[in-house]
Order: C-alpha cells, then structure tokens, then sequence
C-alpha cells in the first residue's frame, strides 16, 4: 500500500476520500489568466501547487491544493477560442440538439456564459424564448435578445424566480473546487421550487490523456480533470436523472443532457431541520429563563457531568460558574479538572454528601435512570432531579418522557 501514497483528501466528483498522486507538476504559474506584459513579469508569475490525484473510486482526477482565490477571474477574463472551423460546428450543432428538447418559448439560463455567443447562437435560432446568462467575469448583455448579467447564479433563489426549462453549464465546472456540490445545490434548488428543469453539462474529457500520456491538460485553472467515467459518477451523486451522455470535438468533450429531479424526500429533510431549529431557538429562551429562576430562588443546584453532554449543556444554556458552581461526576478520572468553556471544577460524586443539593440537572437524559440508581446506592437525596425534555427542563420523577428505563451506551459511545 505504502508504494501508492494514498492521500486522505475528498473527491470533487464523486464524495470519495482517498486518492493517489497520478501528476507531480510541482509548482506552476497560473497558464490562462496571468496575462504577463513583460518577459520579466512572465518569469516571476507566483508559483502555485499542482501536483493532480486520481479518486481510487470514480478515476476523477483533481488538484486537492487548488485554492480559488489564487485565480484572479476579477481581473482578467478567461476566453475560449470559439472561431475553429470543428469547434464552430460542434457549436452548431448543440444549438440544434439543445432546441428539440425545449418548447417555442424557452427560459434558458446559462451558469458562466462567458463571451455570450452560445446563448446568442440559441437566440438567434429560436428568439422567441428568453435566455439569461450569469458570470461575475463575463461580458456584458450587447445584444437585446439575451440578458446577460455580471453576477453569480444563485440556485436556491434564481430557480425560483426564473422557473427555467433549461440550464447550462459549458466548460465551468472544472474550474470549481467543488463542482459535485454545485450540481446537488441545483438539485435541492430544483426540489424546493418544485420544478424539473432540464440541464445541458459540458467539460474537457481527458480519457485520452490516460491512453497517450499527454501531460499538457494538467495546469492550475483546472483543478478538475473528468474522465468519462468520473463525470457520469458526478452525475449519478447529484441526484440527477441522466437523460444521455456523449463526446465531441474528437472525444475531447464530454456532454451530457439531465433532468433535475423533485426529490420530495430532500425537502421533508430540510424541513425537519428548520422545525428543530425554530425548536431549539425557544428552548434556548424557555431554559436559560429556567435557570434564571432557579438561580435567582437560591436553590441549590448540582449538574450530574462535567465533559461531553453535559459541558455542551452547560455552555448552550450559559450556567456560567459564579451562578452554578457545583458541578459533579461520577468518574474519578475526570475529578480535578474543569468543565470545558464555562470553568467550573469537577468534584466527585460524593461531595455532595456534605454540600448537598436541592435539585440535580442530568444533562445526558439517556443516563439518568443509571445515575439515579447510583444516587440511591451512594445515599445521596435530592429534593428534584431536572432533564431537558421538548424545549424545557422537566421533573424527572413526575413528567412523562421516554428515559425512565435505562438505556446502556453504545460500545465506545462517551458516558458524558
């Protein structure tokens, strides 16, 4: 294993977290955006790390040290030659490819529109319709039939607005560190305002760098190289449904037509997130005024834990140590030290014999059956035992809640 030199690192593709050198390219200048006006400015361009992994998953191959902000987009534009004579009719011919699946009155919305002609060239062939493009770099709208704006396209609010039949992302997302995630951005977006637009993916496909060992596609610009295999993969994690996948310009692209799919499933999660946090906000409020009010009566008050669960209730809630400072575990080991982020230290379960408390907070619900049986076993009485139940601190012998029984941990599962 040692010979390969796995490295820990996520894949931009597919998710995978190993992969293995596959291109040592040491430290190289920016090859596309530098824009050198002098032989002695091209000499002393920074040096960047770009040295390429391969996923053992998926075969993708990216730069893990790729950082965007060394790629200065803002300041210099980063133009493809679009006036070849093949180039111009593999152009052509996706405008025609594109229109059969789009109805008389399209929406098209291009992500990184570049110099616009692509979506000038739809245009022109069905104008009826309406095209949008979005790049912060790219040129501005000189053209009345395509509206071309200077800004990044935002999935989760410009799907929504736009409603569009189409979107279309050509030669973007080996640019992106994470061009995965932009795809499952838009399929969320998609799920949320309940449309299925269609998607039209173009990138460079270097299957045949791995056939001839061609070492000039590997620069810093572009931290992502697709295999055929790798960008279907990327595809297939996106949620995407893959209507067709194809090469062009004599394999040297590689395309495909996907439909961004609803997934119910997506927003029922999400909304389960918002709930629990609409929840948690007001059991913030509901038990730090608890605690206020217990602080504030003078009574005396213990928390049973002093790292893990019980530290992150403590912190959350505030129970600062000037307010709570009895703070108690069953653990010798942890007996000494102090609780993480408020301070208090840990005394051992038994020094509440000679300082006892009127009420005991079990911060970890799950382990209060198991501590009050220790409680009774080392004869320690208190008058209440408090656990945090839906959004407040609850009496333990006398409300309904789920944690009567003891529950044993999880093997390795903390006991705080």
């Amino acid at each position: 294993m040692t010979r390969y030199l796995p490295r820990g690192t996520t894949c931009s593709a597919c998710g995978y977290h190993v992969a293995v050198p596959f291109f040592q390219g040491g430290r190289q200048p920016l090859a596309t955006l530098a824009w050198p006006t002098t032989a002695e400015q091209a000499r002393n361009l920074p040096r960047l790390p770009s040295d390429f992994y391969r996923c053992i998953d998926c075969g993708h191959i990216f730069n893990p040290d790729f950082d965007y902000k060394h790629v200065p987009y803002s300041e210099k534009p980063n133009l493809m030659f679009n006036s070849g004579q093949i180039w111009s009719e593999h152009i052509r011919s996706l405008c025609d490819a594109i229109l059969t699946h789009l109805p008389p009155q399209p929406v098209v919305v291009e992500v990184g529109h570049g110099d616009g002609s692509f979506l000038a060239a739809l245009a022109a062939k069905r104008p009826q319709g309406r095209y949008i493009g979005f790049d912060p770099h790219g040129a501005i709208s000189a053209n009345a039939s395509i509206d071309l704006r200077a800004e990044l396209f935002d999935p989760a609010s410009h799907l929504e607005q736009l409603a569009p039949h189409l979107v279309i992302s050509r030669h973007v997302l080996e640019h992106l560190i994470d061009p995965l995630g932009f795809l499952q951005q838009l399929t969320f977006a998609a799920a949320c305002c309940e449309c299925e637009p269609l998607g039209y993916i173009e990138v460079p496909c270097i299957d045949r760098v791995l056939e001839t060992g061609r070492t000039s596609d590997f620069y810093y610009e572009h931290s992502s190289q697709f295999t055929t295999g790798s960008f279907t993969r990327m595809l297939e994690n996106s949620g995407v449904e893959v209507l067709r996948i194809g090469h062009a310009y004599g394999g040297e692209v590689v395309h495909a037509f996907i439909r961004f799919l609803g997934h119910p499933e997506f927003v029922a999660r999400a909304e389960d997130a918002r709930l629990f946090q609409i929840r948690s906000g007001q059991a913030l409020e509901t038990i730090r005024s608890q605690l206020a009010a217990l602080h504030a009566s003078g009574t005396s008050v213990a928390v049973w834990g002093g790292t893990g669960k019980s530290a992150a209730f403590m912190c959350q809630y505030g129970m600062d140590e000037e307010r709570f400072p009895t703070v108690i575990d069953s653990d010798p080991a942890k007996v000494g030290t102090f609780v993480p982020g408020t301070g208090q230290i840990i005394r051992f379960r038994d020094w509440l014999h000679d300082h006892p408390a009127q009420v005991v907070i079990i911060p970890p619900q799950w382990r209060a059956a198991d501590i009050i049986a220790e409680m009774a076993a080392a004869e320690i009485s208190t008058d209440l035992v408090l656990i945090e139940h839906n959004g407040r601190l609850i009496d333990y012998r006398q409300d309904e809640h789920p944690y009567r029984l003891a529950v044993p941990p999880s093997p390795g599962q903390e006991p705080n």
